[in-house]
């Protein structure tokens, strides 16, 4: 029996490229060699295509920022792509979990690991993901959405109705709908880029106008108090939940340096909280994946808020991080599924 081609994309040209490099390296290092034939995709910051020049055993899992070398360019990526069985596009961020690679290969014919286009696209972008959370009755954070227009921003109320205004004017809503601090975020980015906490109106402007160069979109949240906890999910109409797992960042939130830069920040697995609490989180992973059409695998993120236990749901993670540290893989390791085999769970959900 002829083995199955799985070609694995990683890198592209998102702000999450150098993360991608490395959960990439770490799926390629994890799949069975046995039984799929492995092709190695890398996608630099420029969209080029390479293939890898140098055997499967030798690649090494680099660490966060490494360059990518023993590589070739590859001439025709669709025809590339074409001789491929399956596809397991662990790309991060824009164009790669955000439905763009997505689209490409369904218009392709050509199946692949994860999230189909409706449901990549509606969690890459954090204000869209609220939308479909508010309709599922799902608790989340209040926030405000904006929009960068020129030099100017646009105030987008709760039904859509939009307000031209100055970025001192836009403080003003904020402090008068939101009380400080507040997070804020690019509506569509990941690992926690472009996000800033602001404790005053002065902060809150110039952090908008830092998020602003990472999309034009932007979401100010108000903070909640409470433990940051995360549950994986697995399935397409039959999903399974992980347990519960708790966040205890290095840094004041989950930055991209605690993620991935130090060894301060750590995770308890499973998160010690009363048994119903950590039933419930499950079960509203599962809804929440389920609300926004989600296929195969994703990471739902929550607060449990202090003095309440209020469950909060922050983002859905169509195609969380795959390094060595990342809390997916761990969360399933947890329950008794090794790296390898939650990889052939993958491979085996695809339609």
């Amino acid at each position: 029996m002829s083995k199955q081609k799985i070609g694995v994309l990683f890198g592209g040209m998102s702000t999450e490229h150098d993360v991608s490099v490395v959960s990439g390296t770490s799926v390629i290092k994890n799949l069975n060699q046995g039984k799929y034939e492995i092709l190695p995709i890398y996608i630099d910051k420029d969209g080029k295509w390479f293939a890898y020049t140098k055997p499967l055993d030798e690649i090494q899992v680099p660490t966060v920022g490494q360059k990518v070398t023993h590589i070739k360019e590859i001439s025709n990526p669709i025809e590339y792509i074409k001789n491929l069985d399956i596809v397991f596009p662990v790309l991060h961020g824009r164009y790669g979990e955000d439905g763009t690679i997505q689209g490409m290969l369904e218009l392709l014919s050509k199946k692949y690991v994860g999230c189909n286009i409706l449901s990549s696209s509606i969690c890459m972008d954090k204000v869209y993901a609220k939308v479909i959370f508010e309709k599922a009755e799902i608790d989340q954070a209040n926030y405000i959405y904006i929009r960068k227009c020129g030099k100017e921003y646009i105030y987008v109320d709760n039904t859509f109705t939009e307000e031209i205004c100055s970025v001192d004017k836009i403080g003003d809503i904020i402090e008068e709908k939101l009380q400080f601090p507040v997070f804020v975020k690019p509506s569509n980015s990941g690992s926690s880029v472009g996000i800033h906490k602001s404790h005053n109106k002065e902060e809150l402007i110039k952090h908008i106008e830092y998020a602003s160069q990472f999309d034009k979109k932007i979401l100010i949240e108000q903070t909640i108090l409470g433990r940051e906890v995360e549950c994986a999910v697995l399935g397409n109409e039959q999903v399974e939940a992980t347990c519960v797992g708790e966040i205890l960042p290095a840094e004041e939130f989950y930055t991209f340096d605690a993620k991935y830069k130090m060894a301060e920040s750590k995770v308890v697995l499973p998160a010690s909280l009363p048994q119903e609490i950590s039933e419930k989180i499950q079960n509203l992973a599962i809804k929440a994946f389920k609300a926004v059409g989600g296929t195969g695998l994703a990471r739902v993120d929550f607060f449990v808020e202090n003095g309440t236990n209020r469950i909060i749901i922050n983002e859905i993670n169509t195609m969380p991080g795959f390094t060595q540290i990342s809390m997916y893989p761990k969360l399933w390791e947890q329950m008794g599924v090794n790296y390898g085999q939650l990889l052939d769970k993958l491979i085996e959900l695809v339609e």
